[in-house]
């Protein structure tokens, strides 16, 4: 039986992925760096801020200290803010299944997002208090692919609930890249892909151990009969 629930974030619930990488192009263009979206597409999504901008300095043969990269990191967080101001897209039911998931399971966020970025999105859906515990950019210790920002998750969900009994093999994991997909399944989590980023079958390639196309699907009934073994509704 599935013990918790935890969701990836860009690409899952806020459909921000475009507005992610036009700020990463634009900070990286001051820095003499130009990516397309498809470099960002089949090499970065999936990365932080901080991985996604090493990342692409080092493919450009650039250096780079602690300050450069920070300073890189806050200049992107304050044009998010102002385009998300003129209003964020979330995907179609985002917030109705963040409510009917924690009405049967508790619930995290880990994202490479910042955190000021998740909660401000979270407050925009009226879902914050449904969510238990947040895992973002500046909490994880490494960032996607490792599975520590999973195994962070965990730790969060096991403090929140004591009396609960939350396993790795238990967590259900909702993620729409590949590196996401890679994270939660080295963190010993069941991986359910979206394909509101990339096909099925990458996803799967990736180790997904289901794929939806909508958050729609996503529903107690859906996780038993695909987890549980029991039968569908």
């Amino acid at each position: 039986m599935i013990s918790a629930v935890i969701f990836d974030f860009n690409g899952v619930l806020v459909d921000d992925e475009w507005i992610h990488f036009d700020l990463f192009r634009e900070v990286l263009e001051q820095e003499g760096v130009v990516i397309t979206y498809q470099d960002y597409h089949d090499r970065y999504l999936g990365y932080d801020d901080a991985g996604c901008f090493e990342h692409v300095l080092d493919d450009a043969g650039q250096s780079y200290d602690a300050a450069r990269i920070a300073d890189m990191i806050a200049r992107k967080g304050k044009r998010y803010f102002e385009v998300a101001a003129e209003g964020l897209k979330f995907f179609p039911e985002a917030a109705e299944t963040i409510r009917r998931m924690q009405e049967a399971y508790p619930v995290a966020i880990n994202s490479g997002a910042l955190r000021a970025e998740i909660v401000f999105a979270l407050e925009r859906l009226s879902v914050r208090d449904r969510v238990a515990a947040i895992i973002a950019a500046e909490d994880a210790l490494r960032c996607k692919p490792d599975p520590a920002g999973y195994v962070q998750a965990l730790d969060a969900l096991r403090a929140k609930f004591p009396r609960a009994v939350i396993q790795a093999e238990t967590c259900l994991v909702i993620e729409d890249s590949l590196a996401g997909i890679q994270s939660a399944k080295g963190a010993g989590m069941k991986a359910v892909g979206i394909t509101q980023t990339y096909p099925a079958d990458d996803l799967l390639r990736a180790g997904a151990d289901a794929v939806i196309d909508g958050l729609a699907t996503l529903t107690p009934a859906w996780i038993d009969a695909t987890f549980a073994g029991a039968p569908a509704p």
